[in-house]
């Protein structure tokens, strides 16, 4: 493997900071021009590719996270049921400890929601919830969003791929020659 050069580390170290190809090259002193144009080709050097595989890879065993591991917790996420942890149940209405009856003599109920104690909840579950704290009208349960843990594995698994538009106006000098104006320009060229 070829050495690499001290520019080429450090964009590798401020590369593995966010990701981010472009500012991960500004940052390591290269131009903006060539940071936008050029400086993927940077990946492409098998020195830079060995060099952040063996770091990605120390870093990984280092915090224990791998992709298998999130996207484990992405799916206990994505696949929960708020039933788990919430159930409505039938509540009888009493006043004084004397049950309300309807006219047909049964009693009057209404509908309440009760949360599942968490000591009875799987580990997966556990995961399932942000917060838990005692609000004005009572205990407040918000769960992570689930909607964005699917789209994170869809994602992940290649089922969405972001479209995107490109408009501009390109200003070309050719535009409204005819072919054999184009061709004369091509052969005052070759002179």
């Amino acid at each position: 493997m070829a050495k690499l050069s001290e520019r080429h580390k450090r964009f590798c170290d401020e590369y593995l900071i966010d990701l981010n190809v472009t500012q991960a090259a500004i940052r390591a002193g290269y131009t903006p021009k060539y940071a936008n144009k050029k400086v993927y080709a940077l990946l492409d050097k098998p020195e830079i590719k060995e060099y952040l595989d063996k770091r990605m890879n120390a870093r990984e065993k280092r915090t224990e996270i791998t992709q298998d591991k999130v996207l484990s917790e992405l799916a206990a996420i994505a696949f929960s049921n708020a039933s788990d942890f919430f159930k409505v149940i039938d509540k009888k209405i009493t006043v004084n400890g004397n049950e309300i009856l309807d006219t047909y003599g049964k009693p009057k109920t209404y509908k309440d929601v009760e949360f599942i104690n968490t000591d009875n909840l799987s580990d997966d579950n556990k995961k399932v919830i942000s917060s838990i704290k005692q609000g004005a009208n009572g205990l407040e349960i918000k769960l992570n969003d689930k909607i964005k843990a699917l789209e994170l594995v869809g994602r992940h698994l290649g089922m969405f791929k972001d479209k995107v538009e490109i408009n501009g106006n390109v200003n070309n000098p050719f535009e409204g020659l005819t072919t054999e104006q184009l061709l004369k320009m091509v052969a005052d060229e070759d002179g």
